[in-house]
């Protein structure tokens, strides 16, 4: 069972920079090979972010998609439900931001608010969230044995770097923005969410939709375990469906081109239809 305890002897791991530069390099190029693969199989990528505030999944998010086509994905920033939403069923807002067959759709925060935020806050009775994990899966698996691939990571620091973070944010007007009156309040329920978290990774992790913990307390170290491991799960789901992607070779001054240049506009416009 994973649980984030077991994170804490490895919450340090760290990649230097250098070694750093050269995997992500690689792994962006598998990754726009990874996207026409799935374009071109019309199969969708379901990625989902989770994580204590300040653990770095929008770093992490930048790295995954740095050098994508910007027509084949979307990426969706999930904050509490507008008011016309809550007349709805929590997991509605979701089904209409999914991607359409062939794209990728990245979550940046989830459904799984339902377990944790609304949980813990009381927006969510426990009836309603101990429910929500039957639902979720049911909601996972319905994806899953249809045209998509999915993935949920959750990326985590200890109390202390998450404090160095929130404080360096309050410094940086680039970063400012990012600290919330929230952060500081869910910072006093940082074991709270630990456990409810573990609780989650026990009801919902399944082949079809792992888990994945990241060690965060290190950016680099996470941003390319997150890459690494989006790519070996959608080789092992591809490989499930009897696909395999071949890589194309890549071209000596790949970092001067534009990444949307080199794919030959295999992304049709019409992916630009798609809900925001």
């Amino acid at each position: 069972m994973k649980k984030i305890s077991e994170l804490n002897l490895n919450l340090n791991l760290k990649l230097e920079k250098k070694e750093y530069k050269k995997q992500l390099k690689q792994l962006q190029y598998e990754m726009l090979n990874i996207q026409q693969f799935l374009y071109n199989n019309k199969i969708g990528l379901i990625i989902a972010f989770e994580g204590m505030d300040a653990a770095g999944k929008g770093g992490a998010i930048k790295r995954l998609t740095q050098r994508l086509d910007p027509r084949g994905y979307l990426v969706h920033p999930i904050s509490a439900p507008q008011p016309h939403e809550l007349r709805y069923h929590y997991l509605q807002r979701f089904w209409r931001k999914l991607p359409q067959h062939g794209q990728i759709g990245i979550f940046d925060r989830s459904w799984y608010g339902r377990v944790l935020v609304e949980r813990l806050e009381g927006f969510a009775s426990e009836q309603e969230w101990n429910r929500a994990y039957n639902e979720i899966n049911s909601f996972e698996k319905t994806l899953t044995d249809e045209q998509y691939i999915m993935i949920k990571f959750w990326i985590h620091v200890d109390k202390d770097e998450q404090l160095n973070r929130f404080k360096a944010r309050q410094t940086d007007p680039y970063k400012s923005w990012k600290l919330t009156d929230e952060d500081w309040r869910n910072r006093s329920k940082f074991d709270d969410y630990v456990m409810a978290a573990d609780e989650m990774f026990e009801k919902t992790d399944s082949k079809n939709a792992p888990w994945v913990l990241i060690p965060g307390n290190n950016k680099n170290y996470a941003r390319i375990k997150v890459l690494k491991e989006t790519i070996k799960h959608v080789e092992a789901e591809l490989k499930r469906r009897g696909l395999k992607i071949t890589y194309q070779k890549e071209e000596k001054d790949v970092d001067s081109k534009s990444p949307a240049s080199d794919l030959s506009g295999n992304i049709h416009d019409d992916v630009n239809n798609k809900e925001n």
